[in-house]
Parts: structure tokens; sequence; C-alpha cells
């Protein structure tokens, strides 16, 4: 899907009679490559961070607009949802625009987001500014910034995607602190506004993710355009008249009558000639455009709904039906833990150091402690994985009992380590499609978890408009979690059912 111009490790031209020959590129596992690692790194700290930071936000809005807390969620969960959810789409603009058109673009239109948001009259109005059109750019460079590390790493991708994506845990820790300063100092809107202007770092990040191409061939030795046909232009013509002026000939009525009869056609042939070569320049824009976005929407559906087709992985599917469940369950402490903590009368305790940064900065070392154990050659990685989303929700439902700061602050810890496994997802992906299906494989799940994230947090929200509790919120959401979960027992049990069947074939055979 993603590999229409910019394939992995290899020089890819616009012109499509550049991709007879390709090259491997020297910077692919080091060199520019860590460029991309940089610049992935700050995408996750300006995006996934300040969308874990929205519980601050979050708060201002209950106190803005005096809506439900289910209504005013739907306005991160928009944001958050449509950023992931879009994943597979943004694919369209990659085959079309390269990765690094599509992350400056998504750049501006996530930046403009935050800064129309600053203007919002009612919780309406943010699902629009906000939810979608913030959401929507985040979409557009958060994809790409992903893509490009794959593209540039094939032996280190693993080292590179976890280093990449530990910008999440920073991003939410800075984001956090610097939008409740921001908003006490400035209040929301303004924040908003200020926000605005920080992401527009984003387009930096997409202008360092330059496809890997190590320059373009010799032209020919002609190098001429065969439409253009060599015409006098007018500056020439009148260069002639003033230079036989120059040289002492007297010029005659009749000569300049003869020059002015000349020089009137050539004016003309030029414009005639310059018209013509304006049109083809344009047609010839137009139609390798047009080819372009037709062969990129082939690429993308044949990835999806072609014959060879993802969908008809039973356990894949399985793992699917895993990401609509697990995410939302990750993101809903992040939304709600700021109202918990102020109807818990803990905010003093949470403003010298908050619970979601306890969450961000164990969330780091979850990654690279679940990622040294996963690589390790007596254990699985499906086991790991398995451990990871059993910890996260016992900690799910652990954490409604909690009252102090000390118990949410050890809860916290739990979540934000377990959910280290994230940087397993790949990983895990790839064991179950295999690496030529990767990229299709994991815009699927992504948008699964958007959808998660979509729906998860004003679920909990509407939960407590009902119930005037979040206890229920996270024990329901803790069940949906062990719904998920049992759909990733598949995986295990099919390969057990698997193994015995090749021992009582074996021992038939015998």
């Amino acid at each position: 899907m993603y590999t229409s111009h910019e394939d992995i490790g290899y020089d890819f031209e616009d012109d499509p009679k550049d991709k007879k020959t390709l090259k491997p590129h020297p910077n692919i596992d080091g060199g520019w490559a860590w460029m991309m690692v940089l610049s992935s790194f700050f995408v996750h700290i300006l995006i996934m961070g300040s969308q874990m930071a929205l519980g601050v936000l979050n708060v201002e809005w209950l106190e803005e607009f005096h809506q439900s807390r289910g209504l005013t969620a739907w306005v991160s969960s928009l944001s958050m949802g449509i950023t992931l959810i879009v994943g597979p789409f943004i694919g369209l603009f990659i085959n079309t625009c390269g990765c690094r058109r599509t992350a400056i673009i998504g750049g501006l239109v996530n930046s403009l987001g935050w800064v129309l948001s600053a203007y919002a009259a009612n919780v309406h109005y943010l699902f629009i500014t906000f939810g979608v059109t913030a959401g929507f750019g985040s979409g557009m460079a958060y994809l790409p910034a992903v893509v490009m590390v794959g593209r540039y790493f094939q032996k280190r991708r693993a080292l590179a995607q976890g280093l990449s994506t530990t910008g999440t845990g920073f991003g939410t820790f800075l984001m956090t602190v610097l939008l409740k300063y921001l908003c006490e100092e400035y209040g929301w809107r303004n924040a908003m506004f200020i926000q605005g202007a920080v992401s527009l770092n984003l387009c930096v990040c997409g202008a360092l993710m330059r496809p890997p191409s190590p320059g373009k061939d010799a032209k020919d030795a002609a190098g001429r355009d065969p439409q253009v046909l060599p015409a006098h232009s007018t500056e020439s013509v009148k260069s002639s008249g003033q230079l036989g002026r120059a040289d002492g000939t007297e010029g005659t009525p009749g000569h300049e009558e003869t020059l002015g009869d000349f020089a009137a056609p050539a004016c003309q042939e030029e414009a005639g000639h310059r018209r013509n070569r304006c049109a083809f320049r344009v047609l010839k824009t137009v139609s390798q455009l047009s080819m372009r976005v037709r062969k990129g929407f082939q690429d993308w559906y044949s990835g999806y709904f072609g014959a060879a087709s993802l969908f008809t992985n039973r356990v894949f599917v399985a793992f699917i039906f895993w990401a609509l469940f697990a995410y939302s369950s990750f993101v809903i402490p992040f939304i709600h833990l700021p109202e918990i903590v102020h109807l818990y009368n803990l905010s003093e305790q949470n403003d010298v150091f908050p619970l979601t940064s306890i969450i961000a900065i164990v969330h780091i070392f979850g990654k690279v402690v679940l990622g040294i154990v996963a690589d390790l050659p007596c254990i699985s990685v499906w086991n790991v994985f398995l451990m990871a989303n059993f910890t996260l929700v016992l900690s799910i439902f652990l954490l409604p009992l909690m009252h102090t700061y000390a118990g949410l602050a050890v809860i916290c810890a739990l979540i934000g380590f377990s959910s280290g496994y994230f940087s397993l997802m790949p990983v895990v992906t790839e064991d179950l499609v295999g690496i030529e299906h990767l990229a299709n494989a994991y815009g699927i799940i992504i948008c699964a978890n958007g959808i998660s994230a979509l729906l998860g947090p004003p679920f909990a929200g509407w939960i407590f408009d009902i119930t005037q509790k979040y206890d229920f919120s996270f024990y329901i959401c803790g069940l949906l979690y062990l719904v998920g979960i049992l759909f990733l027992l598949i995986q295990p049990c099919v390969q057990i059912i698997e193994q015995s069947r090749k021992k009582s074939m074996g021992g038939a055979h015998v």
C-alpha cells in the first residue's frame, strides 16, 4: 500500500521511466536514517503526546460549556479516533504525494484545527474544528512518520521504531505540563492558539522526510525539449535593429518598415509557441497526476480487498477484534483521570506531579523493558504480549478502588508499564501475516484502535452521567478488554491444535 514511490531501501524517481533501475541506498540503517527517527520522535511528541494530555483541556471544556461528560469527551475521542481511523486512507495521499508532502500538509491542517478551536462557542463547534480537522491533520502527519522509519531501516527496524515511539511518553509528560501551565496563565483558548503555533513544527518534521534517492540519472547529451522550436525573440529583433544603427547604417523609412513587418509575425509566432508549450506542460502534469492517483488507488484497494485479502486470515481477524476493545481501556484513564482527581479532592497533590505524567514516564521504560524481554530466545513474543495485556486489564479493575494519591500513582505506574506492549504490536502483526503484508495489516490494526479510542471515553462519560460514579465505567471497560483478550487466546489455541494434529499424523504414519 505504501510502496509506490519510496520503496524500502530503494530509490524511486517521480518519472515512471526512472523506475527501471533500483539501487540500494547508502543511508539504510545509518546516516540520514537516524534523522528519520528524530523526525518521527518529535511527531509522536506533538501528536500522540498532545492527545494523551487532552484531559487537561477536557476539564476546562466541562467548566466552560456546562455539558455532560459523555458529550464533552467526544471532542477528545474524535481527535484520537480519527487520527488512527484515517490511517488506511492516508495511504492514498502517500502513494500520490509522497510522505514528505503528506506530512507537511498534515501539519498545516492540524495547526489550523487547534487555532480554530480557540474560537469555539460550544462543544459541537469543537467536534468539527478539533475532533475532525485537527484529528485528520494528525493522521496525515502520523502515518508518514511511521512509514518513513520503516523505509530507512531494515536490520534495525524494531530498534528504530521503538526509539521513535518513545516520543509518545515524553510528549505526554511535556504536553501535560505545558497545557496545564498555558491554561493557568493565559486561559484554555489562548493555550489552544499557542499549541496551534507549536504544531507547525510538524511541517519541519515532514520536511526532513526526504525519500531515499541518491540522485537522478544523467540526462541525454542533447538535453533539449523536442517540442521547443527555434525562433527569434522580439528582443533579438529589436537588438538587431539597434545594432545596425550603432554601426552607422542610417535607417531609412523603408528599412524601418521592413523591420516592423518582420517583428509582428515573429512576436505572434513566439507567443504561439509559448502557449503550446504551456498547454503541453499542463496536459503532461494532469496526465501524470491522474495516472499516479489511479495507480495509488489500485494498490490501496488490492492490498485490502483484493484476492490476497488479509481478512481471509482468521487469526488476524481475531486480532482486529482485540484491537477494537483494547485501546479504549488505555485511553480512558488519560481523559478522565484529571476529573477523578478533582472528585477525590487530590488536585493539590496532582498539581505537583500529575498522574498522567506517571503513566507517560513509566510507559517509556515499559516499551524498552518489554522489547528486551521479548527479544530473548527462550521467551515467546506472544507470551510477553499476553502477560502485558492481563496486567493492564487488572490495573483497570483496580483503579476505581484507589482513593488516595499514592494508590492511584501505583496503579498508573502499572498502566504505564503494561501498556508498553504497543511497541510489540508490529512484531505480533508480522508473526500473523508475514513481512510482505505488514504495512497493510498494521494500517487495519491502528484503524481498529482508532474506533476503540473514538467510542471508549464517551462511553465511560455516559456511564458516569447515569451512575454519578466512574467505578462502573472502568469495570465495564475492563470487561470489554477481557473479551478482547479472549480473542487473543485464539492464536495459542490454534497453534496447540495444529501441533496436536501434526503429532497425530506423525504417529499414524509410524
